[in-house]
């Protein structure tokens, strides 16, 4: 049995997603949460880039040239590059492309299959773990972030991003 019963509401999520981020102006993404925080567009940027580290780079997923992030083992937004700031047609375009990989994930790993171990362990040595905790981190991590994006949407008093609906 395929995963994606486990995680029946992340494609509305990744909609969602688009939707709160597709019209904003660059003005807009240029908002953060706070000081020190990063800006929208980094936000959402990094959430997709990490999509490819975890599931490509990281797992072996297929997919990864198809993304803005062919680097992401070395270059995502927020984390190592805040000068490549990205518009709305450019986010909108990272969740596409990296949902398509998570999508393919969701119907091509199993329940089975989620017990597999991945090691790494040629990066370091705490980098050995199962296909669970890799689908767990990154579905996790869209909705850390998406939580954070919903600050600074409310604060702009746009739409927020809703996992649900």
């Amino acid at each position: 049995m395929a995963i994606r019963v486990a995680f029946g509401s992340w494609p509305t999520l990744n909609a969602s997603m688009r939707a709160a981020v597709g019209d904003l102006t660059d003005d807009s993404l240029a908002r953060t949460a706070g000081p020190g925080r990063w800006p929208l567009w980094a936000v959402i940027g990094h959430l997709a880039c990490q999509r490819v580290f975890w599931l490509c780079d990281f797992a072996g997923e297929p997919g990864a040239e198809s993304t803005p992030f062919t680097n992401a083992t070395w270059s995502c937004p927020g984390d190592e590059d805040l000068d490549n700031v990205l518009n709305a047609e450019q986010l909108v375009a990272a969740l596409d492309s990296t949902f398509a990989i998570v999508d393919r994930v969701l119907d091509g790993w199993t329940i089975d299959s989620l017990a597999d171990v991945i090691d790494r362990s040629d990066w370091d040595a705490h980098w050995v773990h199962s296909r669970a905790f890799v689908i767990d981190r990154v579905h996790s991590h869209d909705l850390w972030h998406a939580a954070e994006a919903n600050e600074i949407l409310t604060r702009l008093g746009s739409p927020r991003i809703d996992p649900w609906t």
